[in-house]
């Protein structure tokens, strides 16, 4: 018995501990609506999670307190797997009435909660004006659904949508934010082919808008339920007027069946609703973009916005065949997946791999923003003090509407001479797995071999000297080849002219894998580094210094037909704009890369002879 009783004592022990840990943690908030109307009252709610002495509110300027406060408290109790927990809600609420139109702050309240001071947030309301018929929002929406409903019709004035520009002159490369909005005075049941126009000039990058929820806002003299459908960057590509055309929306609105003649009984209870369907257009809109100002850099990477960039050196001293990363980092805000890799120059005698590229970016409403990390491994294949300069772009710059220069740190880099015999690369570098042993081209050849002098028949017949001379020719003919070899890839120009076309075919295969996934920005963005590495590997021409106009000099210069050159152009235009732009349309990236393939062989061919 005794021992009953002692579990029982335990148990109720554990479940009363267990109610008052729930409740150790304190909470103390205040809730109210964002956006209220003249005229219109509204409540102010404080909640606690225990219970609160001492409420002390502020003075509520700019808002008349009509009653309260009105004391509520809610209690509730729970069992999850053997363990209890209990909490409180007390809530604390005050009717208000707005005196003056505009933005409020409505300062923090205090109240002794548990021997201590607790004060709430601060809460911000914004007032609006009446309608302009003098009624609230509630009694212009009844008024309109009252109005719709006896024409079974949605008025042009009772919902529409905007498209509204954060600026509506800028530069060329410039970003700016175009968001459509909703304004309805009746209620919305849903949306049917939603058609966005076609944004021609621009590149576009929507902005993830999170969970929407409607809000109020007075436009015209009149109080409309507003939600952002899209929000989209868009950096204008040419200058001029650039017009953006009207959006098409079918809107389902929820009419309610006031003035109808009821059918039975139920219906004098229950409201009914008729769901009708509108067909409504966004506004189009023009854009000013002026041109960019004359006396472009040299390293203009064309970006408008405003950018930072910063570089490291993970050493400066190391032994020959030991590998050296370097990192550069650009940071900011504007069309950030146009930037070009800043093109280092390194030392004849430097083996340089590919770099390896990340970028962070995210669209918000200021724009993209971000960072773009470039790491480029290399490796230093003779003693001595090699100087690495400093590399640098150029942007123009939005706030001070000018040129800017960026330029990374120039680096001199001590190297001593390795140890003999095979050296494997060390180094941070994300892809030092794939660097291949180094050093182990040519063994050491002893110089004296002692051989014991033997009797056989075989000596002093041909096939003895054979034996000598054959592996003797074959062994100088090595020797030659591999000096050859190393002499060629000594010329990092040749290399890369000779390499280039099967790096371009590598990329295009991936951008084939692209296709058959239908990943439409990820193609396009392989096409173009396919094309632009080729062009700059084959010309000799570093990615930085790159331009559609240096291209089509050089590939007169190599006599590359006008045909060929306006295909390959119009590949790249294609690709520049049609990764950003909406749709997807497989049909048209197949034949893309069909163009490209064709396009670039012809240039291999006529670059060739």
């Amino acid at each position: 018995m005794r021992n009953k009783l002692l579990l029982v004592f335990v148990w109720m022990f554990t479940c009363l501990s267990s109610v008052i840990y729930a409740a150790d943690g304190v909470t103390f908030t205040a809730d109210a609506p964002r956006t209220v109307v003249m005229g219109q009252n509204f409540n102010i709610v404080y909640t606690s999670n225990t219970e609160t002495k001492d409420l002390r509110i502020a003075e509520f300027n700019n808002f008349e307190i009509l009653s309260g406060p009105f004391t509520s408290t809610m209690s509730s109790t729970s069992i999850v797997n053997g363990q209890y927990s209990s909490s409180t809600t007390f809530r604390f609420t005050y009717v208000l009435a707005p005196q003056k139109i505009g933005t409020f702050n409505i300062p923090a309240a205090t109240a002794t909660i548990k021997g201590s001071k607790y004060s709430s947030n601060i809460l911000t309301i914004k007032v609006l004006p009446e309608d302009k018929s003098g009624s609230s929002n509630s009694q212009s929406s009844q008024s309109s659904e009252s109005a719709a409903s006896s024409s079974q019709s949605v008025s042009s004035d009772q919902i529409f949508i905007r498209v509204i520009p954060s600026k509506s002159n800028v530069t060329e490369q410039e970003g700016l934010v175009l968001t459509y909005k909703i304004y309805t005075k009746v209620d919305i049941s849903g949306f049917e082919n939603i058609k966005f126009p076609e944004l021609v000039g621009f590149m576009s990058q929507d902005i993830d808008l999170g969970q929407q929820q409607w809000g109020l806002e007075n436009y015209n003299g009149s109080n409309y339920r507003t939600a952002v459908l899209k929000k989209t960057i868009v950096f204008p590509q040419k200058s001029g007027t650039i017009t953006i055309n009207k959006g098409t929306f079918d809107v389902v609105a929820r009419i309610r069946n006031s003035n109808a003649r009821s059918r039975s009984i139920f219906e004098d209870f229950f409201e009914t609703y008729t769901d009708v369907k509108k067909k409504i257009s966004s506004n189009s809109l023009n854009i000013q973009v002026s041109p960019l100002p004359s006396g472009k850099p040299k390293d203009f990477c064309g970006v408008s916005g405003n950018l930072t960039m910063s570089s490291s050196i993970t050493t400066t001293k190391v032994k020959a065949n030991e590998a050296v990363t370097i990192k550069i980092k650009i940071a900011g805000t504007g069309n950030l997946k146009m930037i070009p890799s800043p093109e280092l120059v390194f030392p004849a005698d430097f083996e340089v791999y590919d770099p390896k590229v990340d970028n962070a970016f995210h669209n918000t409403a200021n724009g993209v923003t971000g960072t773009k990390t470039i790491e480029y491994l290399v490796i230093p294949r003779f003693a001595g003090t090699f100087e690495i300069p400093a590399a640098t772009i150029s942007y123009f710059d939005t706030s001070t509407r000018s040129y800017k220069t960026l330029s990374t740190n120039s680096y001199k880099l001590e190297v001593a001479k390795g140890e003999g015999g095979a050296q494997s690369v060390s180094g941070n570098f994300a892809d030092q797995e794939k660097v291949r042993l180094l050093g182990s081209d040519i063994r050491y050849l002893k110089k004296e071999v002692k051989l014991d002098k033997q009797i056989h028949l075989f000596y002093g017949k041909t096939g003895f000297w054979l034996c000598y001379i054959l592996p003797l020719l074959l062994f100088l003919i090595i020797l030659i080849a591999n000096q050859k070899k190393v002499k060629a890839n000594a010329d990092l120009v040749k290399v890369r002219n000779r390499k280039a076309n099967k790096i371009a075919v590598k990329r295009l295969k991936q951008a084939g894998i692209y296709l058959r996934e239908n990943k439409k920005e990820a193609f396009y963005d392989e096409v173009l580094k396919a094309l632009w590495g080729y062009t700059s590997d084959k010309l000799n021409i570093p990615l930085s210094r790159l331009t559609k106009e240096t291209i089509e000099s050089q590939l007169t210069d190599f006599k590359v037909s006008e045909d060929i050159r306006k295909e390959y152009m119009a590949i790249l235009q294609t690709c520049e704009f049609a990764r950003y732009a909406p749709g997807n349309d497989t049909h048209i990236m197949g034949d893309l890369y069909e163009k490209t393939m064709n396009v670039m062989n012809k240039m291999e061919n006529t670059i060739k002879n």
